[in-house]
């Protein structure tokens, strides 16, 4: 035990005597090989994670979040707690002081951030959206996606903030102009009140939600997915992969078709424009025995009517029910092209048609 102390006392004399320079080098030199260790740690746990077969892994989205923030942060904090063994004079020893401040401020708000990817990453695990009764899912999900935004904002804003305290000159400056504003508080809100009005409208509607994310919605005549929300604008997945762009109030202000508001399940319906002589039971034995077996019919709803009567024709609706709209859109285009062969090969007069009379020599339009 005393080899130990008195090989520790003379290392401490040993280092004592080095001069300033090379002293400040060292510790410098220190804290970049603790960051080099930590990134190879992180590095080679994550090389390990990473071959096992689970579709989500808690500990590997930890590695994969945290290890570039932790990999500056620390040998930044380790830096700072060596900062009074420095060397230095005392007006190099403040600027050194105030920028190793700042970078950790950068730093944590950055660890932070990963953090809360942590969590989000672990919540959109727990709460998957890829099947088919996802109602509960896509509620938390569009929670989830407004509130990490908002949290992730709102801790940029206080780092910029605590930044710029920790400078006494801005801190005066600040308290100066808390004499004006009154004044600024209402030129700021007339500036802003679209912004503001966007980003209250986004709180609503992820609180009372209107709509979701992955909801299927009819907006300005497109047909799409709701694929992000934002805190200013939501971006619909149109069914031909476009993206159609909204501010977040317009979801408020303005009327809109979601399809799966409460539910997926969906009626659809088929439209038939024949003749009069059209052997309604023959179709409708057709129509059952062509959904009955179909995986796309999730056997509650399949029905054939006639539904009107024009001068020329005989309105003939096929309704069926499906899961989803996905479903139901292919599902109608099966029926459309299986009922139009089965028209053509076994009843082609059934087809609409114009008729004429002869009498007399003289042409007479009939019905």
């Amino acid at each position: 035990m005393g080899q130990i102390t008195s090989m520790f006392e003379q290392m401490s004399k040993y280092f004592e005597s080095l001069p300033p320079f090379l002293w400040n080098l060292l510790l410098i030199v220190a804290a970049v090989v603790i960051g080099i260790l930590i990134k190879f740690i992180f590095k080679a746990l994550t090389g390990l994670i990473s071959h096992d077969n689970e579709e989500f892994s808690l500990l590997r989205s930890i590695l994969k979040n945290l290890s570039t923030p932790l990999t500056y942060f620390l040998p930044v904090f380790v830096f700072n707690m060596m900062l009074p063994f420095m060397k230095v004079s005392a007006p190099v020893l403040a600027v050194i002081d105030k920028i190793t401040e700042i970078a950790l401020i950068a730093f944590f708000t950055v660890l932070l951030i990963s953090i809360i990817n942590v969590i989000s990453d672990f919540v959109v695990y727990k709460f998957r959206i890829n099947k088919p009764d996802n109602l509960r899912e896509r509620k938390i999900r569009t929670q989830l996606q407004f509130l990490r935004k908002l949290i992730v904002s709102i801790i940029i804003l206080c780092a910029v903030c605590f930044v710029l305290l920790s400078f006494e000159n801005l801190r005066k400056l600040g308290a100066g102009l808390l004499t004006g504003v009154g004044i600024g508080g209402i030129i700021i809100g007339f500036a802003a009140q679209k912004s503001l009005g966007n980003i209250l409208a986004g709180f609503q509607i992820a609180f009372t939600q209107p709509l979701r994310i992955d909801d299927v919605l009819v907006v300005e005549g497109e047909w799409g997915r709701v694929e992000e929300i934002t805190l200013t604008y939501v971006v619909l997945n149109i069914w031909d992969q476009r993206r159609l762009i909204l501010p977040i109030n317009y979801f408020v202000e303005k009327p809109f078709q979601n399809w799966t508001r409460t539910h997926s399940e969906m009626l659809s319906a088929v439209m038939m424009y024949l003749d009069y002589t059209v052997p309604v039971d023959a179709l409708r034995e057709e129509f059952n025995r062509l959904v009955k077996d179909h995986p796309l019919w999730d056997k509650r709803v399949a029905v054939l009517q006639v539904t009107n009567f024009t001068d020329k024709t005989v309105e003939v609706r096929l309704l069926i029910s499906t899961t989803n709209s996905g479903n139901g859109f292919d599902l109608r285009c099966f029926l459309r092209e299986a009922m139009l062969r089965y028209i053509k090969d076994n009843y082609p007069e059934s087809f609409p048609r114009t008729r004429m009379q002869l009498t007399d020599n003289t042409i007479i339009p009939g019905r």
